[in-house]
């Protein structure tokens, strides 16, 4: 008689955007973040960065584990604070804090992370990911330090902090690491890329090439490797003869972004070349422009100071700066599991320097 084949395993499920909503909900009523009752529909899902439909599934979650529980007006009462670190024997924790999930980062953030939770977990910690917009406003002591204290871990991980998380940090006695730049005067431990000499170069590079009129395309915002890479983009131009700097600033958006963009090619001269910091808006930059008449190379050049894979795929190629993101999570790794066994890194200020890649869009 013919055996019965083996029945298939189960494959496994990414947690839908709404369960990852309720577990920063949960952690929020862990930590003391909200007390009482949770704020109104609107200001969370502004805080979460979902949609009303994505909150109220989350909020129907932690009604259903008891959690919370709807009273009049639609106010939501918190009922149960669900302890995060129940008796017994600590385990190894190596945490990281994001102002906003990690399935939302470009891939090679994505990657990183990934393979953080690979390695280290072979080493025996255990990662938790806590995502947490909160801890990144204007004035975020008070919720920091309940944060920490609702969540102890051996070492943390804190991508995207500003300058107010610095400074909070930087008066704080915590095993954390920077994932990204320390701002002027806040000698934080941190990982980067060496975007002072990245930039540099890109303002020799240009320069070669030909490009006096330079415009910068930023983030607002108060971010170290942003803060670095236009000093070392200035310092370069100041050695430069007739040279001309333009810093673009934008909120993120898209809108925001174009707008800029045409604030600078109203002025009288027009810059020639733009150098576009974050990955994902090089194509917004290059279509924008190209929609706006301008070709690229021949009237303007475009370099890219991050890197992501979709940049491969365009015509004209983008010229770009690459660091390898398995070289960059192998440096985290280290750093972590150094600073969760003996407090304290060897290498407290990590710049990886980047490769340039030639592009065929300067």
């Amino acid at each position: 008689m013919a055996q019965q084949p083996a029945p298939a395993p189960h494959l496994p499920k990414r947690p839908s955007l709404a369960q990852l909503a309720a577990q920063s909900l949960r952690e929020g009523i862990a930590s003391g973040l909200w007390q009482g009752h949770l704020p109104g529909e609107r200001e969370l899902s502004e805080a979460l960065q979902i949609s009303r439909r994505t909150l109220r599934a989350a909020l129907e979650e932690l009604e259903r584990q008891g959690l919370i529980e709807v009273h009049e007006r639609r106010q939501r009462r918190i009922v149960a604070t669900q302890a995060t670190h129940p008796t017994g024997k600590r385990k190894r924790i190596i945490a990281v804090l994001s102002p906003t999930s990690h399935f939302s980062m470009p891939w090679p953030m994505t990657f990183v992370l990934d393979t953080l939770r690979s390695r280290l977990g072979a080493a025996g910690f255990e990662v938790q990911f806590h995502v947490q917009p909160a801890c990144y406003v204007r004035s975020p002591g008070k919720v920091l330090s309940r944060f920490f204290a609702a969540h102890p871990a051996a070492a943390w991980l804190v991508c995207g902090a500003q300058v107010p998380l610095q400074r909070w940090l930087a008066t704080q006695n915590l095993p954390f690491l920077l994932l990204g730049s320390s701002a002027p005067g806040i000698p934080l431990p941190s990982v980067d890329n060496d975007y002072r000499a990245l930039c540099y170069h890109a303002g020799c590079t240009l320069w070669r090439k030909g490009h006096r009129r330079i415009a910068l395309v930023l983030n607002r915002g108060e971010y170290g490797g942003d803060i670095a890479s236009e000093e070392g983009l200035r310092e370069a131009l100041q050695a430069m003869p007739g040279t001309d700097l333009r810093v673009l600033r934008h909120s993120g958006n898209t809108s925001s972004l174009c707008a800029a963009l045409d604030e600078s090619l109203r002025s009288a001269h027009p810059p020639t070349a733009y150098i576009v910091a974050r990955s994902a808006h090089v194509l917004t930059v290059m279509m924008h422009l190209m929609l706006r008449g301008r070709r690229i190379p021949r009237d303007v050049a475009i370099l890219a100071r991050d890197h992501d894979p979709i940049l491969e795929a365009t015509s004209p190629t983008v010229a770009r700066y690459r660091t390898e993101p398995k070289r960059l999570a192998s440096r985290i790794a280290q750093a972590l599991q150094q600073l969760a066994q003996s407090g304290v890194m060897d290498q407290p200020h990590i710049r990886l320097t980047p490769e340039f890649v030639a592009g065929d869009s300067i």
